[in-house]
């Protein structure tokens, strides 16, 4: 399997660990608002092998403890379970993040306990949600098996929305909270535009509706929180 990306520490990545963050390409979404669309279009090319990976992992024992899988959308690649398994085999956590789109191999992760974390995008309420993806028109049965197999696991998660102004409205929020009630951690992230975002022309919330957005989301799962907004 080939890495195309490498973030050697982080402290924001994966919750309580210091981790190093794995960038795997390709994603069945075209979201237009995404940070890592080079990883998504296949502009990005790869920059190591997972042997070359685990040749830096071994060096790292005792500075890191954990490394978090991301994308793109790591549950693409039928290498990712085995992947996982040598990570944990050379003892450090994992967290893997997902746009909740394939729950058989979810499953399998969790069945087989190789995540300590997963961290679950939930792109916005069912009637926009295609839209949001940048689809045409999108099956949303995968997303909700996904909702509901993170929610009956016994392995801490996290669902996260990132809310554009052009995109999202205190309904949307709402809906988005109906599918995810009582939730255990729920974020609502601002988007920022960036160089590497496909499409211009998109804008972060005002501040009271990020508020507004947050209010709503309590009465749905009371642990919501903003991340990323001063």
């Amino acid at each position: 399997m080939q890495l195309h990306g490498l973030q050697k520490m982080t402290l924001l990545d994966f919750p309580g660990h210091v981790a190093c963050t794995v960038f795997l390409g390709g994603c069945d979404f075209r979201c237009p608002f995404c940070h890592n669309f080079e990883l998504v279009d296949g502009t990005a090319k790869p920059e190591m092998t997972d042997d070359e990976f685990f040749a830096f992992l071994d060096k790292r024992h005792g500075l890191l403890d954990g490394v978090a899988v991301t994308g793109g959308e790591p549950l693409l690649h039928p290498g990712l379970i085995p992947f996982l398994r040598r990570i944990r085999e050379q003892g450090f956590a994992v967290k893997v993040d997902t746009n909740g789109y394939h729950p058989n191999w979810l499953r399998e992760i969790l069945d087989a306990n190789l995540a300590d974390y997963v961290a679950m995008d939930v792109k916005n309420s069912p009637e926009k949600y295609a839209r949001t993806c940048g689809l045409p028109h999108l099956d949303l049965e995968p997303v909700l098996d996904s909702i509901r197999l993170l929610m009956s696991s016994g392995t801490e998660y996290e669902f996260r929305t990132t809310v554009i102004a052009e995109f999202h409205k205190v309904r949307d929020i709402a809906s988005i909270g109906e599918l995810i009630r009582g939730a255990k951690r729920y974020y609502i992230q601002c988007f920022t535009d960036r160089d590497s975002v496909p499409f211009g022309d998109l804008h972060a919330p005002s501040r009271a509706d990020l508020d507004e957005f947050l209010t709503v989301a309590k009465t749905y799962v009371p642990s919501a929180e903003l991340r990323g907004v001063d």
